[in-house]
C-alpha cells in the first residue's frame, strides 16, 4: 500500500519586546538567573497581570505579516498543568479565542509547484521558566530560572497541510524570513527564540482520513525538522506494515541518534477562562494603524527590486531573503555601485566573509559606504578584482577607507599596455607551448598565460589590458567584448 504524511506544526516564536507579557521586567531570558523577575513572575499572593501594549503590538505585526486576520476580539484561558516551570500551576494563553485567525505562506514544493501552506491561527501565551538539570556530588537535582517566565511568545498552528519535510523546511524558512521583516523576533532555532513542534500521521494516499498523530518535539534546526519528520514518516509506515498500531503519544528527535525517541503520552490538561486578564478588544480604527505600519514584504520587495534594479526573480529573491541583506544592497546601490556588481560581491564575496566570522550584514564591520567606495575603485579599474577581495578582507580588521589601504599595500591596478608589453613579451617567450596550442586553436590557453602575466606583475596587471595585448599579439581575432 502506498502512503502519504500529513503533517502539520505548532510553531512558538518568542516577541522580541523590552519586557515581559504581563509585566514590566526586561524581557531578557539569558541573563544571570532569576536576575529579572517580580512578584506576577513569580506568582506571590496578590499578584496581578497586566497585559503589555509592547507584545500586543508585535503579536499584532507578525499575525498581519502572516496574512493573518487579526480579531476583534481575544482572551486568555488557564491552561492547568503541575510542573516546577510554571509556578501558578497553570499557563496563561489564548486557546479558545486567538488573537488572529488564517494566513499562509507559499512555498515551491519539490515539483516546483507553487502551493499555499495555510495557517489555523496565531495565539498568544506566556513562556515558562526553565529548568536545569545537573548534579552535585552524587546527588541528581534541578534547578528554576524564572527569567524566562512570562516572556511573551506567540504560537502559530498551522493547518495539516504538509506532505513531505521540504515542505516544512521551506515552510519554516519562509516564516522565519516574514517574522524578521516585520522585527518581531530574530526566529533563531539555535537561540530558542523559534521552537517547532511537528504533528506527524499517515494514511493510505488518496484517503481523506486522518490517521493517529504523533507529536516530535526537540528540534533545535531547520534541517533537524526535516530530518525527524523524515524519520517518523518512516518509522509509522513501518508500524502500519509490521500490522501494529501507532499509538497517540509525544516523542523526541535525538540528533545525534537521528531517530524520534518515546517520551510521554500525549495529555492536555483542563482549560478554563482567565478572570485576571481583561478580554483584548480591538477597534478597526487600531488593527488599521497596524497595517499601516507593516513594512515592505519580501514578496512585494522582491518583485520591486528586481525591476527597479534589472535583477533576475532568483538574484532579487535571494537578496530579499534576508531583510538585513536587502537593506544592505539597497544602501550600497544608492552609493551609485551598478546593482549586478553590487549582488555579485555581497553574495560572493561579502556573506561568506560575514560567516566566517558568525557575523550579520547589520554589525557587518564593512559598511555598505565603505564597500561601495570598494566598488567604485574596481569599476573604475583602479584595483582588479584579486586585488579587492585582499582589500575587503583587510577592511574586516581595520577602520581605513579602502583607497588607503590600496595605495599602503601598493595594489593600484597596472593599466598601461606600454607597461604591460613587456611582461607579456617575456611570458609568451617562456611559454612557447602554449602559444603553440592556441595557433592550433585551443583558445583555454589563452587563460592560463593570463595569468602567468598577472603572476609576473604582482597581481596589479588589469586582465583586460592584458588579454587585449595577447589577443593583439598573437593574432587571435578580434577581442571579445
Amino acid at each position: 500500500m502506498e502512503f502519504e504524511a500529513v503533517i502539520g506544526l505548532e510553531i512558538h516564536v518568542e516577541l522580541n519586546s523590552a519586557t515581559k507579557l504581563f509585566c514590566d521586567c526586561p524581557n531578557r531570558p539569558g541573563d544571570e538567573p532569576n536576575r529579572n523577575t517580580c512578584p506576577t513572575c513569580l506568582w506571590f499572593p496578590g499578584a496581578a497581570p497586566r497585559l503589555g501594549r509592547a507584545p500586543l503590538e508585535k503579536a499584532a505585526l507578525l499575525s498581519l505579516g502572516l496574512g493573518g486576520e487579526l480579531q476583534p476580539r481575544s482572551a486568555f484561558d488557564q491552561k492547568v498543568y503541575y510542573y516546577p516551570d510554571l509556578p501558578k500551576g497553570y499557563q496563561l494563553s489564548q486557546a479558545r479565542l486567538p488573537l488572529s485567525r488564517g494566513g499562509g505562506i507559499e512555498i515551491t514544493d519539490e515539483a516546483g509547484e507553487r502551493k499555499t501552506l495555510r495557517i489555523h491561527h496565531i495565539h498568544m501565551e506566556e513562556d515558562v521558566a526553565r529548568l536545569v538539570h545537573q548534579v552535585e556530588g552524587r546527588t541528581p537535582v534541578s534547578l528554576v530560572d524564572f527569567n524566562r517566565a512570562g516572556a511573551p511568545l506567540v504560537e502559530i498552528v498551522t493547518e495539516p497541510d504538509f506532505r513531505s519535510p521540504f515542505e516544512a523546511m521551506e515552510f519554516l524558512k519562509a516564516l522565519r524570513t516574514r517574522v524578521r521583516y516585520v522585527g518581531a523576533s530574530d526566529c533563531s532555532m539555535d537561540n530558542g527564540t523559534m521552537r517547532v513542534d511537528a504533528n506527524i500521521s499517515i494514511r493510505p494516499r488518496g484517503s481523506g482520513e486522518l490517521g493517529t498523530k504523533v507529536e516530535v518535539k526537540n528540534m533545535n534546526s531547520v534541517r533537524h525538522v526535516g530530518d525527524a519528520i523524515a524519520y517518523e514518516i518512516d518509522r509509522q509506515r513501518a508500524l502500519v506494515e509490521a500490522g501494529e498500531a501507532v499509538v497517540l503519544h509525544t516523542r523526541l528527535w535525538d540528533p545525534d541518534r537521528k531517530a524520534t525517541l518515546p517520551m510521554r503520552g500525549k495529555f492536555e490538561g483542563p482549560c478554563v477562562p482567565d478572570p485576571s486578564v481583561p478580554v483584548i478588544d480591538l477597534s478597526p480604527e487600531w488593527i488599521g494603524r497596524m497595517r499601516e505600519r507593516l513594512p515592505e514584504m519580501p514578496a512585494a520587495r522582491t518583485a520591486r527590486m528586481a525591476a527597479a534594479y534589472g535583477l533576475s526573480d532568483e538574484e532579487a529573491r535571494f537578496l530579499c531573503a534576508e531583510v538585513e541583506v536587502a537593506d544592505y544592497f539597497e544602501a550600497v546601490a544608492r552609493e551609485g555601485v551598478a546593482p549586478r556588481l553590487a549582488m555579485h560581491w555581497i553574495a560572493t564575496q561579502l556573506l561568506p566573509a560575514l560567516k566566517e566570522r558568525k557575523l550579520d550584514p547589520g554589525r557587518s564591520p564593512v559598511g555598505p559606504v565603505r564597500l561601495a567606495a570598494l566598488l567604485g575603485m574596481l569599476a573604475r579599474e583602479e584595483v582588479n578584482a584579486g586585488a579587492a577581495r585582499e582589500v575587503l578582507l583587510e577592511m574586516f580588521d581595520s577602520d581605513e577607507a579602502p583607497e588607503a589601504i590600496v595605495g599602503a599595500r601598493g595594489l593600484t591596478q597596472q593599466s598601461d599596455a606600454g607597461q604591460l608589453e613587456a611582461l607579456a613579451d617575456q611570458v609568451l617567450s617562456q611559454h612557447p607551448e602554449a602559444v603553440q596550442d592556441i595557433r592550433r586553436g585551443q583558445g583555454k590557453a589563452i587563460g592560463f598565460l593570463i595569468g602567468q602575466v598577472m603572476q609576473a606583475s604582482g597581481g596589479r596587471a588589469n586582465p583586460r589590458v592584458i588579454r587585449e595585448l595577447l589577443h593583439r599579439k598573437l593574432s587571435i581575432g578580434d577581442e571579445p567584448g
